[in-house]
């Protein structure tokens, strides 16, 4: 007895010490890189990555981005995750050329890369998440335009973020291209404020001050749309020119108060955050292919399918006017 007695305290010794050698399960680390922080739009979208993290499970996300919307500041991000071995990059490019060969190195390192929102070209990710479809983007775009202007009326201007803005420019050449279906519009100008709020209230100021025959502005973008918005404000008129496009509801739930906008439209950026970080962990654990044809899981939202550019949208735009800005001011 006293020998089994040895050898079974032997064995379950052996068993504890084999217990606490193995390593604890790996986090799947996912970095949710923003064109810049301090923006509501991305913070959102963090918020997101965090919802997915805790349905999926021993996942941590990093979310980052630089102090400015520039190429260079993500590419200094980059290469500071690469030192940092993350398991994934869910990029939202400033440029979609100049971080190509850090999101390279990234990938030759095991990393996966993914972009969503405003992508990077095709070699320097696996594959690209769009918000919606730039076609139907572009076409709510016009539609907005259309309900906001003044009857005999027809000009509009596009107050965009910077020039090399991917999707930006992407939505602008689906509205010129849809142009034809909207022969009442006439698009006299494009100008740009760089997603900077002091830079685009300037540019909308501009136009005001110029352009008395632009009676909506339309902005594809968060920080565009608000700084017009408030610029219109400003120079008392209200009712007499309009501002639309994609906004964030509890930044323009003033703007929809005053008048200075009727509706304005965009997706949830909870969601597309919430979408970026589900399709990066499927990719990196190795659940999902990043191939034409594919079908990837993003959870709650559904499922997106690749398209032979290996891009996919999540959903189409939803229009927040009156009616149902309050119930949505407070969540992003």
């Amino acid at each position: 007895m006293s020998l089994v007695r040895t050898l079974l305290a032997t064995t379950a010794m052996a068993a504890a010490m084999m217990a606490v050698a193995l390593p604890a399960q790996a986090q799947t680390r996912i970095a949710l890189v923003a064109k810049s922080l301090g923006n509501g739009f991305f913070e959102a979208a963090a918020r997101g990555a965090e919802e997915a993290a805790e349905e999926i499970g021993d996942v941590e996300i990093i979310y980052t981005g630089p102090t400015s919307t520039t190429a260079e500041g993500q590419i200094e991000v980059i290469n500071t995750l690469i030192a940092q071995n993350v398991d994934a990059i869910a990029i939202s490019a400033n440029d979609p050329d100049a971080v190509v060969p850090a999101l390279q190195r990234a990938m030759q390192r095991g990393i996966t890369v993914i972009s969503w929102d405003s992508g990077v070209a095709a070699e320097g990710r696996q594959m690209h998440l769009n918000p919606s479809s730039n076609e139907l983007i572009g076409r709510m775009n016009l539609q907005l335009v259309e309900a906001h202007m003044p009857e005999g009326e027809s000009d509009f201007a596009i107050l965009s973020a910077t020039t090399t803005s991917t999707n930006q420019n992407i939505w602008i050449e689906e509205m010129e291209a849809q142009m034809g279906d909207f022969p009442d519009l006439n698009l006299v100008t494009t100008v740009y404020g760089d997603d900077l709020a002091d830079k685009s209230y300037r540019e909308a100021q501009g136009i005001l001050q110029s352009m008395p025959n632009v009676k909506v502005i339309v902005a594809p973008t968060t920080v565009g749309i608000l700084a017009a918005s408030r610029a219109v404000e400003d120079a008392g008129m209200i009712g007499e020119v309009y501002v639309t496009g994609l906004g964030l509801p509890s930044e323009m739930a003033g703007a929809i108060e005053s008048g200075a906008t009727k509706e304005f439209a965009i997706w949830n950026p909870v969601d597309l955050g919430y979408s970026a970080a589900y399709i990066a962990y499927e990719l990196a654990s190795g659940n999902a292919t990043a191939e034409p044809g594919a079908t990837i899981s993003i959870g709650r939202v559904g499922e997106i399918t690749l398209d032979d550019n290996l891009e996919a949208g999540m959903s189409e735009p939803f229009v927040y006017d009156a009616s149902n800005i309050d119930e949505f001011k407070d969540i992003f």
